[in-house]
């Protein structure tokens, strides 16, 4: 499963880009639409959200489980990419 997702990720990033970057291009789309501030980190983890609620329906769904481990590797590369850029 973890090998599916990682390979999701890899052609995800060549269609969309880097996922800190597609995070953030997100996040500004969504602080317009609320109203209020959205960083990339927590739209990734609203991403796991909605597969978490999807999971609550079918718990053994498992493109679900696949995807919130995808958007797992996506938080932390969103997290190591804003450290980095503080440094």
């Amino acid at each position: 499963m973890l090998i599916e997702a990682a390979r999701i990720i890899a052609k995800r990033r060549v269609a969309y880009g880097h996922p800190a970057s597609s995070m953030a291009a997100i996040a500004a789309r969504w602080s317009v639409t609320l109203g209020t501030p959205v960083t990339p980190a927590t739209v990734a983890l609203c991403l796991i959200d909605l597969k978490l609620a999807r999971l609550a329906h079918d718990p053994a769904h498992a493109d679900s489980i696949t995807d919130i481990a995808g958007y797992a590797a996506v938080l932390r590369e969103v997290v190591t990419q804003h450290q980095q850029e503080g440094i």
